[in-house]
């Protein structure tokens, strides 16, 4: 998929793949305790296991959106911003890239765990018209944390 310009020249929304993985990999260490490995960023990308859109400010990636699409259904895999861009937009710029791609590509609903203790990252997703459907208990990834399980549904995106 072309670049998607955000607001100037030196902002721009695209799709990432294989070679721009370490510099993925670097900006995921900044944003979480949890890591995906290289070979697993590899795979998933080469393969199309899911997607990756990075958001590039002045030559820097500084935020990224992993996703994976089956059927009618996306998944949001990690949504991370470096802490030095964080409440800049750019994560909802992501989401609105993403959420744009699904309704031309008529995915009818879109799924994601955020942490119940990650209120800036609810309030976000609840701004762009997810609902809270339940609590996963015990997962792996979140260490003991539960995390709310959201669902959006395509039908009621308007941007």
């Amino acid at each position: 998929m072309k670049s998607t310009e955000v607001t100037s020249g030196n902002q721009k929304i695209f799709e990432l793949d294989s070679k721009h993985i370490s510099e993925l990999r670097a900006l995921e260490l900044t944003c979480f305790e949890y890591h995906w490995s290289e070979e697993q960023f590899k795979l998933g990308l080469e393969k199309k296991a899911f997607y990756v859109l990075g958001y590039v400010e002045q030559g820097i990636l500084v935020g990224y959106l992993a996703y994976s699409l089956v059927l009618e259904e996306m998944e949001v895999l990690n949504l991370g911003v470096h802490p030095d861009f964080r409440r800049r937009g750019i994560g909802r710029a992501l989401m609105l890239d993403l959420m744009k791609r699904c309704r031309d590509l008529e995915i009818k609903r879109g799924l994601l765990d955020v942490k119940e203790t990650n209120i800036p990252a609810k309030a976000l997703y609840e701004s762009l018209g997810f609902k809270k459907v339940g609590v996963r208990k015990n997962t792996t990834r979140t260490q003991g944390k539960m995390p709310t399980f959201m669902i959006w549904n395509s039908d009621d995106f308007n941007p």
